[in-house]
This record gives structure tokens, C-alpha cells and sequence, in this order.
């Protein structure tokens, strides 16, 4: 049963304003695709600061965890940060993220297969741009820096928002898409994919 469970993990993915403006929609959808993961979801809209902010909190502990994260990131720069407040911190990068992905339209995707979460990070890199390995999406199609988007005071722009874990995945999921916006159906390459015996290849 849990073996069953992994091959059918799911990921939100969410190609920004930023991503569908650099027309790198494709691109994107090519990268999950080539690795053996199914689209069962897609839908393109326009999203409201709500939406944003509830999608950034479904998890309670994402204010605290993401201030401390971002006071950390100025210290160990040698720099003062803004605050040392986490709460006052992370509601600085909340209206920064609002603004950025209600700036224009996103997409919305569910990836499922094996190891699902992990796969689609990998393949997306790290969330600085700049510091993503070559290979990954944002380390081959973006430049940004927390340097340029912290002199700006702006959202880091790095094209694709991916769950964290299966457990944030699911949350996600329900947040953007009902169920009967999700597709059940068969790939050919999932026999390649997940048959044990590889049968049915010969004629």
C-alpha cells in the first residue's frame, strides 16, 4: 500500500506572472513531463491577495519559520536586518509575494509519480536564482538575487512556486484546485514507469 502511496504522490506547481511573461510556459511543462511525471490538473487565473496569503499560511508555523529564516539570511550577510521581529518579518515578504503573483496570471498544476515533491524541486533548483544549480529551471532561466529583490524591496522573482513536502502538497492541493477539477486517467509510459516485469513491450 505505501508503495502504491509514493507512485502516486502529487505536487502543486504554480508557474508565476513572471514565467508566463518570459513565455516560458512550455519550457516548464517539458522539464516535468521528460522525467515520467502526469499532469492530472491545469488551470490558468488571475488570484487575489486572500487567496495568496491563505496559500502561504496554510501552514501555522510559515510566519514564525519564514521571519527567522529571513532575519538569519541578513545576519549571516553581515547586515542589519529591517527587524528582528519574525512575525513583523514574514508579513514584509507577505505583501511582497501578494503583490508579485496577483500582478498578472499563473498557472496552477498538479504533477503525480513516484517521489513526486522531491523530483519537482529538483528539477525547479533552489529558490535564489542566482545560487541554483545549471540544469535546474531557475538556475537556467532566471538572474534574480536576494540582493537585487532585497534593494528593490520586492519577491524574489524565480518563475515556479513547488510544495515543500507530500503533507504541504496536499493542503495546496485542495486550496487551488476541487476534486473534480482532477483528472483520473492511464499513460502508456507508466508501464515502463512502474511495471515490475516490464510485460506487454513484446509482441
Amino acid at each position: 500500500m505505501e508503495n502504491l502511496q509514493a507512485k502516486h504522490e502529487r505536487s502543486l506547481v504554480l508557474i508565476k506572472p513572471d514565467g508566463i511573461q518570459r513565455s516560458l510556459i512550455g519550457e516548464i511543462i517539458q522539464r516535468f513531463e521528460r522525467i515520467g511525471l502526469k499532469l492530472v490538473a491545469v488551470k490558468m487565473l488571475i488570484t487575489t491577495e486572500d487567496h495568496v496569503e491563505k496559500h502561504y499560511t496554510l501552514d501555522s508555523n510559515w510566519r514564525i519559520t519564514n521571519g527567522e529564516k529571513s532575519i538569519k539570511g541578513y545576519v549571516d550577510k553581515g547586515l542589519e536586518p529591517p527587524t528582528r521581529d519574525p512575525m513583523e518579518m514574514s508579513g514584509r515578504t507577505l505583501n511582497c509575494l501578494k503583490k508579485y503573483i496577483t500582478s498578472g496570471p499563473v498557472i496552477a498544476m498538479i504533477w503525480t509519480g513516484a517521489h513526486a515533491v522531491k523530483i519537482v524541486r529538483k528539477i525547479t533548483g533552489g529558490t535564489e536564482p542566482l545560487t541554483s544549480d545549471v540544469g535546474t529551471i531557475r538556475g537556467d532561466f532566471v538572474l534574480d538575487s536576494y540582493q537585487l529583490s532585497d534593494n528593490d524591496g520586492r519577491s524574489i522573482r524565480n518563475l515556479i512556486h513547488a510544495s515543500g513536502s507530500a503533507e504541504e502538497a496536499e493542503m495546496e492541493i485542495k486550496h487551488w484546485f476541487s476534486e473534480t477539477e482532477i483528472i483520473k486517467y492511464n499513460l502508456v509510459q507508466e508501464k515502463i514507469l512502474y511495471d515490475v516485469n516490464l510485460d506487454g513491450i513484446k509482441e
